[in-house]
């Protein structure tokens, strides 16, 4: 070859090879700035997600406060005993998302309510999301950090009724028997518990009696509340604990009205 034409090709690859090594130099930078640019992005993602969940567990504590409602109007009646050592309180609770409670309970406001029915009509808060059973364990037991076990099924004019007791909890006086239902439309849950009876069978019938006593005295503007009751009411079914159990009549049977006491 002229030495003349093999130095024109060899600077040929070298520019060639000049040309790729910039192209490759490059596309080397070009993927440090893509790489330095995602975790930038993903740094900013990270600290902007600590920083809402600071800002979300400081404010939640302010949303979901419950508070006693002064002056509401009691929404449901619930027809039990009226003995001289038994009371019942009608409590109502709001909550500034939207929810409701309205709370019955019997026992000495000192000690823990020996039965308490709550019917919690939800709002947006998040204590709607969820089951309901840990909730019901805190207030059956607020001293004992124990689980609730499945304890079979009623029935009710609201349907089916799932009962719940302490897990491990040994059946006879003083024990007691939860219970949880959750309605769709309204969005609402009824829950609470029975402690008196002198075995699981009469205590299921006391429940029984509870939620088929339960009556709407005002529905509001709430149209679907009140059709939950009409159509309830037409399946409400006969309540007669004696018949389980001879003897007196536990307080929970009786069909004297209560006396109510507390705030509404």
């Amino acid at each position: 070859m002229h030495p003349l034409s093999a130095k024109a090709a060899s600077a040929q690859r070298s520019g060639f090879l000049l040309v790729l090594e910039g192209a490759a130099n490059e596309a080397c930078a070009t993927l440090a700035r893509l790489f330095a640019y995602v975790g930038a992005l993903a740094l900013i993602a990270m600290l902007t997600l600590a920083a809402w969940r600071q800002l979300d567990a400081a404010v939640e504590p302010a949303r979901s406060a419950w508070s006693i409602a002064d002056g509401a109007v009691p929404t449901f009646s619930l027809r039990l005993g009226d003995q001289p050592d038994k009371s019942a309180t009608y409590t109502v609770l709001r909550h500034p998302l939207g929810g409701r409670k309205d709370i019955f309970r019997w026992g000495e406001p000192a000690d823990r309510p020996a039965a308490e029915l709550e019917i919690y009509r939800f709002g947006d808060e998040r204590d709607a999301l969820r089951s309901g059973a840990h909730e019901l364990a805190l207030r059956m037991a607020p001293d004992r950090d124990s689980g609730l076990e499945a304890a079979g099924v009623i029935d009710s004019k609201f349907g089916a009724v799932s009962l719940l007791r302490q897990t491990g909890a040994a059946d006879g006086p003083g024990a007691c028997l939860g219970f949880l239902k959750r309605i769709g439309e309204p969005a609402l849950r009824i829950s609470g518990w029975s402690c008196h009876g002198v075995s699981t069978p009469v205590r299921r019938a006391a429940v029984g009696c509870m939620l088929n006593r339960l009556t709407l005295l005002a529905g509001g503007r709430d149209q679907q509340l009140t059709a939950l009751f009409a159509h309830a009411d037409v399946k409400r079914m006969p309540c007669d604990v004696t018949a389980v159990a001879p003897g007196p009549s536990d307080w929970v049977t009786a069909i004297d009205e209560p006396r109510l006491r507390g705030t509404l």
